[in-house]
């Protein structure tokens, strides 16, 4: 049985603690661990360091500002799932998390390591895109600002070294439906094919916008 290489591990106390520790060389994030955990087991992925930080509860919120809803990088699958904000403004985060795995990963797993895994086959990376939000890095080497979007593509994001993800902003605006779908040779797994959709109403009666997100 193949088990990670040796490891240290050090747990974040505070944001500001945990952008020092990873301003050292192969350290990785680690928080739900439901991704990078069986890449370690694997050999796949074996970084030097791990910054544990699931104590930093500042970056576990879903609040709505008035014009976005802000999801913290640590806020769970599950509280996606039974958040009140995210029905009422993006009902399809609730369609989308409902297929995520199972609860024990959705209990577990974050949403921001998700994103950062960026693995085109995750639900929740699928119905950002369709959503164009944007992610916004807890100033490291680049500073935090609007519309830095996060995978550019499988398995690459633009945060770099030193750099932590804080939250996603997702614009709000009126949309009369929006539904998720997901094929998996069984319950939990990876989608063999995916599809999302958002319908939004134009400035005409008759003119209708469809914001869709696919994986597969």
């Amino acid at each position: 049985m193949q088990v990670p290489s040796q490891v240290e591990y050090e747990r974040a106390t505070s944001v500001d603690h945990a952008l020092s520790l990873l301003s050292r060389p192969e350290t990785r994030v680690v928080a739900g661990g439901h991704s990078l955990i069986p890449m370690m087991k694997l050999r796949l992925a074996q970084p030097e360091v791990l910054v544990d930080i699931n104590g930093l509860t500042e970056l576990a919120h879903i609040t709505y500002d008035g014009g976005n809803l802000r999801i913290g990088a640590l806020a769970r699958h599950a509280d996606l799932l039974d958040s009140a904000l995210a029905s009422e403004h993006f009902p399809i985060f609730g369609d989308a998390e409902r297929v995520v795995a199972d609860p024990i990963v959705r209990l577990w797993g974050t949403v921001g390591g998700s994103l950062c895994q960026a693995d085109r086959r995750g639900p929740v990376r699928g119905v950002r895109r369709g959503a164009r939000d944007s992610g916004h890095p807890q100033p490291g080497r680049r500073p935090d600002g609007p519309g830095q979007g996060i995978p550019p593509g499988p398995y690459e994001t633009v945060i770099g070294p030193g750099e932590l993800l804080a939250e996603v902003r997702v614009p709000v605006r009126s949309a009369t439906g929006s539904a998720y779908e997901k094929v998996a040779r069984r319950v939990g797994d990876w989608s063999v094919a995916a599809a999302g959709v958002v319908l939004r109403l134009g400035g005409s009666p008759h003119k209708a916008v469809v914001e869709s997100a696919a994986s597969a």
